[in-house]
């Protein structure tokens, strides 16, 4: 016959219900033996075996050397989790703490030199591993991240928001240079134009009409007074200054386009990832529960992969762009343009062309903010995870 189940109540159902759930109480957990009781009574037992006062003994000969293991073990736990889960973002400490003990064979901070998280938090404070601040919600943390591939890695990344910067700023002057060389041009033309005046404002106007028997017709109108005159002149000088107008704008939209068909061929790329953005898995291949589902690039790797995060589960998958399409939000709503002159730029979704599968959005940053963008292509745009 079968091992029959304890009865509900007995010490032996408690102990097996203890034994499922996993952590037990920290106060019955012996480091030196590295042994979990489940009980006071188990712990009492356990200080007075043989075993542990062999431990104990080992202990006492050099306390220094085990404790100061302990607390570099415990302090290399907890800066991993802090830097592969959490990165650079700013994070309470306590929800740092509470991921790195929910390992059960983690080692526990009674065996440290710290007696408490606030004395842990302010010594990574003062050796530079993190930014602290406190706060009426408890400590927080941020990781200083000095691996050489992440620090080469935002070098370039500074370098290249620099460059983009630079161009955008030689555009806006080399438009600038276009708009003032017009208005000198402008007022170049328009100033040989000048009002009517009279030397001598007494003199008659003395007019010779010589009308013949047989004159009629446009030929017996009188002549032109000097306010006609003037009129006309004011009517020119109008007709100028808009067709000045009208030709400095086209030059002006002429430079643009050209600049702007220069920039889309320059960074047209065949990948579109970027981290922070809301991404759509389209594949069968990781299985029917994933299709369709939202998720969060939160790294990419190579430029065609991205790790994502679902904004549901909060499962973490590395997928290939192929199996992924962009997310395209509410009007108002905050987006990356991902690809083609504009790439890397945040904007403000203005209107969805459905007809076209194009959208219009307005440059939300750097010199070029507040211009509108049209006839941009779903697949170049996605939403911002914010």
């Amino acid at each position: 016959m079968g091992k029959g189940k304890a009865e509900v109540g007995t010490p032996k159902y408690l102990a097996n219900k203890m034994k499922a759930k996993g952590l037990q109480k920290l106060r019955w957990y012996c480091q030196m033996c590295e042994k979990q009781c489940r009980d006071e009574n188990g712990f009492k037992c356990h200080t007075m075996s043989e075993s542990h006062q062999r431990q104990i003994l080992l202990f006492a000969d050099n306390a220094g050397r085990f404790i100061d293991g302990f607390s570099s073990e415990f302090l290399t736990g907890y800066i991993q989790i802090l830097r592969r889960q959490f990165g650079s973002k700013r994070v309470a400490a306590n929800k740092v703490y509470q991921e790195y003990i929910s390992d059960r064979n983690h080692l526990h901070m009674n065996a440290t030199k710290w007696h408490s998280l606030s004395d842990f938090v302010k010594y990574l404070g003062r050796n530079g591993h993190c930014v602290v601040d406190e706060t009426d919600k408890g400590w927080f943390i941020t990781y200083i991240d000095r691996d050489p591939e992440t620090l080469a890695m935002q070098e370039k990344m500074a370098k290249k928001q620099k460059m983009d910067k630079d161009d955008a700023e030689r555009l806006a002057e080399f438009i600038e240079e276009q708009v003032r060389r017009g208005k000198c041009e402008d007022e170049e033309k328009c100033s040989g134009y000048s009002e009517l005046t009279r030397d001598n404002e007494e003199a008659a106007i003395k007019l010779d009409l010589k009308i013949g028997s047989k004159q009629q017709g446009p030929s017996m109108l009188p002549p032109k007074r000097p306010f006609d005159l003037l009129e006309i002149k004011k009517e020119k000088k109008e007709k100028l200054s808009i067709t000045c107008e009208s030709r400095k704008s086209s030059a002006i939209d002429e430079l643009i386009k050209e600049e702007e068909k220069k920039k889309e061929k320059m960074n047209r790329k065949d990948y579109w990832l970027f981290e922070g953005i809301v991404v759509k898995l389209v594949t069968h291949s990781l299985g029917d529960k994933y299709y369709k589902e939202k998720g969060v690039v939160v790294e990419v790797v190579d430029k065609y992969r991205a790790k994502i995060k679902l904004l549901e589960t909060g499962e973490k998958l590395k997928v290939d762009q192929a199996h992924l399409e962009t997310v395209i939000p509410a009007v108002g709503k905050q987006v990356l343009i991902l690809n083609g002159g504009y790439r890397g730029s945040t904007a403000i979704l203005k209107a969805i062309n459905t007809e076209h599968y194009s959208v219009t959005v307005e440059i939300a940053s750097g010199p070029l903010k507040g211009r509108l963008v049209s006839n941009i292509a779903y697949e170049d745009i996605s939403k911002m995870f914010i």
